[in-house]
This record gives structure tokens, C-alpha cells and sequence, in this order.
């Protein structure tokens, strides 16, 4: 009676099909082999990106490559001028694959000590950054993060440079959504358009293809914040495909009027939430969950992409992270680290997604 060993082979194989052959090397024959078993390592996990590919506005919907309206869930980075150093392989991996997250916003300031007092230095960031979110397989909004002023125009020259660049130089990525104007206050809505209209051409001139997100009037409210609403964009949109509106809210501080602006807004426009918060509108104090639940609900039910404000270590409680998480380099996964706020998103990031293909 013969004896039997089980031996194993480790080898690299090509996409698509392949072909395993025993062949003898000596002259006593090969192996009487009995069984052949294949373990590739189970199936690989695909990222959001990989799965949905290039984003486009289809109607009032966000869609994938397949034409499918999805939505989707992640984080905004507070300013990276203050808390770049909560950006890191480690919390970037952490967000990607203990928090499932679909998309980073990257805020890159124009004043408060941001871009305007080193433009290369941050355009440097924002490109690692969009570099280190798409080696994870997440989606990235490159957010211009202008607020005071409140003029967007008071930046217009400072944003062809850096969107140009930003657009040359991954205009062949498939993850990419860039925010032109994070928070206009205290101007009209025409000026605000005026604004995207010379900017978005400047942008389509080297990547026609990655969606556009457009700021709203009165930080992102539709106005509201300024005794208006969405019916003056829905009659006087901005003259460009592929965009977007944004939409922020502060569940503490935002109620009925904001919920039923963005209900009616998200039925005639293409909206996404590019920030919101379970606090007031300063992102601090007493976190109002069942508020933002109701929020969160909505845009479940209108498939309405959101991102959470912040991911960072900042001491008010709309910051995810304990204060010194970062200076400590985490941890950055479970929930050891993490407020109240960080904790309540983290758990809607986690659930599962549904991105149809077919």
C-alpha cells in the first residue's frame, strides 16, 4: 500500500481562464495525483470605485458605468492646512475598510491660512491625497472649501489654477468629483452661476467627464439660510452638463424648512449632501440623532449621496475622532477612539451598499 502526501503550490495566474498540467521532470514519471484542488483566496471584495466606475448625472440621479442611480456614503477631511496629519495610510485604510466608506472629500481652504498662502504646497496634498483614496478604491470630491468671503468669485482666478491642474493631472482617473464652491453666503444665486459657468469650462477643457458640484446659495442651504429656497436654481440652472447642487445641513440647527427644501429639491435637481452634521451649524454641542436619522432616511429613500463632516481630532463633537487621536496615530479602527458623532456615522457608513450593475 502506497503512502500519500499532500502537497502545495503557490503560483501567480493570469486574469481569465488558465491551464494546470502535471508534468514529469525526472526520469521515475511524475506523481500519481489523485486530487487537484484550486483555492484562489476566495472572492476579492470590489471597492466602490471599481464597481461603479465613471460617475455621471443621469436625470436627477448620480449613476455608475451601468447607467444605475446609486448613492453614495462617506467623509469629508476637515481643513488639511489643521488636521493633515489625520490623514493617513493608516486612517485612510481604516476609513476604506473597517468603515466602508465610499468617499473621501478632500477640503482643501482657500483663506484661513490655506491655499492661497502656499498654493503648491496644498495642491501637492490635494494630488497625494486623491492618489491615496484611489489606491483604496474610494471616490474622491475635491472640494475648493471657499467661506469667507462668500463671494465665490473672490477666488476665481486662484481656482482655474488649481482646477486646471487638479484636472490634467487625473483626468484619467474614474473616481474624481470636483466641488467648485463649497459655501457661498451673502451673494445672489446669479452670481454664484456666473461663477460655475466660467469655472466649468476651464475644468472640461482637459476632463469632460468627471461630474461637477455646484454650491448653493446661503452655505449650501438653497438659500434658505437666507430667506430663500431651490425654486430659484430649478428656474435659472447653471447652463453646463454633468453637475450637481450641493446641499449642507446641521441636524441640531436645520429643521422642518431644511428637510422639506432638500425633499423638494432632490424631485426637480440633481443634489448632493457634501456635508451635514448630527449638531449645530457650527459642528459642536449636543448631537440630535433622530434628527439627522430623518435625513439620513430621505436620502436612502431619493438615493441623495452624502459625506459627514469631519474626519479629524478636533475638540467639537461633530469631529469623529477623540481629541489626539491623531497626534497619537490612532487606533484608527473599532471604536475605542471615536465621540458619540464618530460612532453613529461609522455605523450608517458600514451598512451594506447597494450599487445594481445589471
Amino acid at each position: 500500500m502506497g503512502s500519500w502526501s499532500t502537497v502545495t503550490l503557490t503560483t501567480d495566474v493570469k486574469a481569465g481562464a488558465n491551464t494546470v498540467r502535471a508534468t514529469a521532470t525526472t526520469s521515475a514519471g511524475g506523481p500519481n495525483v489523485d486530487h487537484l484542488s484550486v483555492d484562489t483566496g476566495g472572492p476579492v471584495a470590489s471597492t466602490p470605485a471599481a464597481v461603479n466606475g465613471q460617475l455621471r448625472v443621469c436625470g436627477t440621479k448620480l449613476c455608475n458605468q451601468y447607467g444605475k442611480p446609486i448613492q453614495l456614503r462617506g467623509m469629508s477631511s476637515h481643513g488639511t492646512q489643521w488636521y493633515g496629519q489625520c490623514l493617513t495610510g493608516g486612517s485612510l485604510n481604516a476609513l476604506a475598510t473597517d468603515w466602508n466608506a465610499d468617499v473621501l472629500r478632500v477640503s482643501t481652504y482657500v483663506q484661513e491660512d490655506g491655499y492661497e498662502t502656499d498654493p503648491r504646497r496644498f495642491t501637492d496634498l490635494a494630488h497625494s491625497l486623491i492618489d491615496q483614496a484611489t489606491a483604496r478604491g474610494m471616490y474622491v470630491i475635491v472640494d475648493w472649501h471657499m467661506l469667507s468671503p462668500g463671494d465665490p468669485h473672490h477666488n476665481l482666478a486662484m481656482a482655474r489654477t488649481f482646477f486646471t491642474e487638479i484636472a490634467q493631472r487625473h483626468n484619467t482617473k474614474t473616481n474624481l468629483l470636483y466641488e467648485i464652491a463649497n459655501e457661498p453666503s451673502g451673494v445672489s444665486w446669479s452670481r454664484i452661476k456666473s461663477y460655475a459657468e466660467q469655472l466649468i469650462p476651464v475644468i472640461r477643457q482637459h476632463d469632460p467627464e468627471t461630474p461637477v458640484l455646484v454650491g448653493t446659495r446661503a452655505w449650501s442651504s438653497f438659500g434658505v439660510s437666507e430667506g430663500s429656497d431651490e425654486s430659484e436654481v430649478v428656474n435659472s440652472p447653471v447652463a453646463a452638463a454633468n453637475i450637481m447642487y450641493t446641499f449642507h445641513f446641521y441636524a441640531a440647527s436645520h429643521r422642518e424648512e431644511y428637510l422639506n427644501t432638500l425633499s423638494r429639491a432632490a424631485d426637480r435637481l440633481p443634489v448632493f449632501v457634501t456635508e451635514f452634521g448630527t449638531q449645530n451649524y457650527a459642528g459642536e454641542d449636543a448631537d440630535d440623532f433622530a434628527m439627522a436619522q430623518r435625513y439620513l432616511d430621505l436620502m436612502a429613500s431619493k438615493k441623495i449621496s452624502w459625506v459627514n463632516w469631519n474626519f479629524s481630532d478636533d475638540h467639537r463633537s461633530g469631529a469623529v475622532f477623540k481629541t489626539g487621536t491623531c497626534a497619537n496615530n490612532g487606533p484608527w479602527t473599532g471604536t475605542s477612539s471615536l465621540k458619540p458623532a464618530g460612532v453613529w456615522v461609522r455605523d450608517r457608513i458600514r451598512t451594506p451598499d447597494s450599487f445594481p450593475t445589471g
